[in-house]
């Protein structure tokens, strides 16, 4: 795997990958609950069965010791965002590959396919910054927007009001677990071990609607 960055305990990663010739790698609501559970089941040392796993008992499930920290995710219809803390030596590298092989292996005995589901090896960004590591909280999160409204970025947002409930309504991202909403899928999250920029839930409903509001100074994917 040719890689420019090395994953070090500490640091914070921002991981993504999209479907193999873009396709989409989410095609129903049972897809995006699959992937989501494996966020949770798949962090940590214990070895899972997941077919032995069933409904509410699926969030109470001992892992173990994790292997990284989630401090945002968001699932889009062909691709995936995660904001990731190396937590201990090889941790993001055995934790993705342990994710996209149980999801590849779902997704193709559902839809009778064989080969790879993602395209190549997975995306990963450095962040350094405390700014940019604020700013991608929000940008993982407001990537939903883009289902309602495809040009917002370059042209601004139409309705903010229908974005902001269309981004609290959305199940599956971590956005709602930032707004203290209460659901099984927020222990998917390891808040405590990212840095606290969001005091409580109109704290985090602010920054975002004001990145809704003014488009982001950085370059995006």
């Amino acid at each position: 795997m040719n890689r420019k960055i090395t994953f070090t305990p500490g640091e914070y990663y921002h991981i993504y990958n999209r479907g193999v010739e873009k396709r989409k790698v989410f095609m129903d609501v049972r897809d995006r609950d699959r992937f989501q559970s494996l966020l949770y089941l798949l962090n940590g040392v214990k070895p899972i069965i997941y077919r032995l796993i069933q409904g509410e008992t699926l969030y109470k499930e001992g892992v173990g010791e994790k292997i990284v920290a989630i401090g945002a995710y968001v699932l889009m219809p062909n691709h995936f965002h995660l904001l990731l803390k190396e937590t201990k030596d090889g941790g993001v590298t055995s934790f993705i590959r342990k994710l996209t092989t149980g999801y590849t292996m779902y997704f193709n005995k559902k839809y009778e396919r064989v080969g790879p589901l993602f395209q190549g090896a997975f995306k990963a960004e450095h962040i350094n910054n405390d700014g940019y590591l604020k700013y991608l909280f929000a940008y993982i999160h407001l990537n939903p927007v883009k289902l309602i409204d495809k040009n917002w970025k370059e042209k601004g947002i139409t309705n903010l009001k229908h974005a902001e409930r269309f981004l609290q309504e959305y199940l599956h991202s971590s956005y709602s677990d930032y707004l203290r909403i209460q659901r099984l899928e927020k222990d998917i999250l390891s808040p405590k071990l990212f840095p606290n920029y969001f005091s409580n839930s109109q704290t985090v409903t602010t920054f975002h609607k004001d990145l809704l509001k003014f488009n982001s100074p950085h370059n995006t994917r």
